[in-house]
């Protein structure tokens, strides 16, 4: 009989502690899941569902840039502004300048240019890997371009505004992102 006794008393100890155990299991488990969540971006300062995509993002001055050196390489050309803006501004000077010809014209066009983004370092590294594309996007902008334009200052702000936009173009269709913000004359010549 003390047999029966303590085996009554055994499975109701077992199934309190398997109660126990699932308990701590499934707290666990939510409290993974909930941290999963907040890492992955789902749940965060802007409330549950928020998801934001990862694209490159205004940097404040005197703020470093996670991106800015990201490989331990120097890297592309890059140099910072300061300026009125709350955020800093980084420039990417193309190396070689471009010459093209004017449209319905027999003048021609030489321009060094820059580009500037007050973003993160990610933009900079992709006006360099994508500089071949971003060159023949230039080259059809400038050759698209009246020569009326290019002796007047509203038709080279024109034409800056062009250039940005056919820049951003390219790095839309190759990095899901533009970020480039203005292009800046560095010399001008027409011919």
């Amino acid at each position: 009989m003390s047999k029966k006794k303590e085996d009554g008393e055994a499975k109701p100890k077992s199934g309190k502690m398997k109660l126990i155990l699932g308990a701590v299991l499934l707290l666990g488990l939510g409290a993974g899941g909930a941290y999963g969540a907040v890492a992955m971006g789902y749940i965060g300062s802007q409330g549950a569902g928020a998801h934001e995509p990862d694209v490159p993002r205004y940097v404040a001055k005197g703020d470093p840039d996670p991106f800015a050196d990201a490989e331990g390489d120097e890297g592309p050309p890059m140099v910072y502004g300061e300026g009125g803006s709350e955020y800093r501004a980084a420039y990417y000077t193309f190396e070689d300048g471009f010459t093209s010809n004017l449209k319905d014209s027999a003048g021609l066009v030489q321009v060094s240019l820059a580009a500037s983004t007050r973003r993160d370092g990610r933009v900079i590294r992709w006006l360099q890997l994508h500089e071949l594309a971003i060159r023949s996007a230039i080259l059809v902008e400038l050759a698209d371009t009246p020569e009326d334009d290019v002796y007047s200052v509203e038709g080279k702000q024109r034409l800056q505004r062009r250039l940005t936009a056919a820049i951003n173009r390219v790095l839309e269709e190759n990095e899901g992102f533009g970020g480039v913000e203005a292009v800046h004359f560095r010399s001008f010549l027409v011919q």
